[in-house]
């Protein structure tokens, strides 16, 4: 069946082939690709790992995506530029990064669509990964637990999942092709440490 949904799927393949990875999944925002491959970590690999290394220069909402998803935040003194990984976890935040073959093998790559990122859909997301039953897990997270993005089907499918209400809309998706033909195969990253004035660590919130 074609719908407008088809765009979605259409603009995970175009990235994943850009990237090198096997599979991509669409998300709302970077932000919610990273809870979502942490709460994978969590909940699904059960990593025993307690605490998660975090750069105390970097975007805020990374180690809240950290504490909401049940690890606790260990900030590092980390210099990085485009990206960096959430040791222990093979998770790698990538907001400010996107050029062609990037992916790092048996990482959850997040990666930003935001306005002001290399490639734009106005505000969205993907996690990058070679691993099918990530894949699978993330497709059905990211659309309140459902198998398809079709409501209807549930009667037949059921849910097996209570799952999290963050997929990317058709019209982002189509923006992000059309955007994607003035992208360069290589591109300088967007950002880095140095970009973000404030410690993290020092704010009320994570104390």
């Amino acid at each position: 069946m074609k719908t407008v949904w088809d765009n979605v799927d259409k603009f995970e393949e175009i990235i994943a082939e850009y990237t090198g990875s096997k599979y991509a999944i669409a998300i709302d925002s970077c932000t919610n690709a990273l809870f979502l491959s942490l709460k994978y970590c969590k909940d699904v690999y059960q990593y025993k790992n307690e605490h998660v290394n975090v750069p105390e220069k970097t975007y805020i909402s990374v180690p809240m995506q950290v504490k909401h998803a049940g690890f606790e935040v260990s900030f590092t003194n980390t210099q990085w530029q485009g990206a960096y990984k959430l040791d222990p976890l093979p998770v790698i935040d990538s907001a400010q990064r996107f050029t062609k073959g990037m992916y790092i093998p048996d990482t959850l790559y997040c990666i930003s669509f935001h306005f002001k990122k290399i490639l734009s859909t106005g505000k969205g997301g993907m996690i990058l990964t070679d691993d099918k039953d990530a894949y699978e897990w993330f497709r059905a997270m990211r659309y309140d637990g459902r198998p398809s993005i079709f409501y209807n089907d549930i009667i037949n499918m059921g849910v097996n999942y209570l799952g999290y209400h963050m997929y990317m809309s058709p019209e982002q998706a189509v923006m992000g092709i059309n955007n994607f033909y003035n992208v360069n195969g290589d591109n300088k990253d967007s950002g880095c440490s140095d970009d973000y004035a404030v410690d993290l660590s020092k704010l009320d919130c994570f104390k």
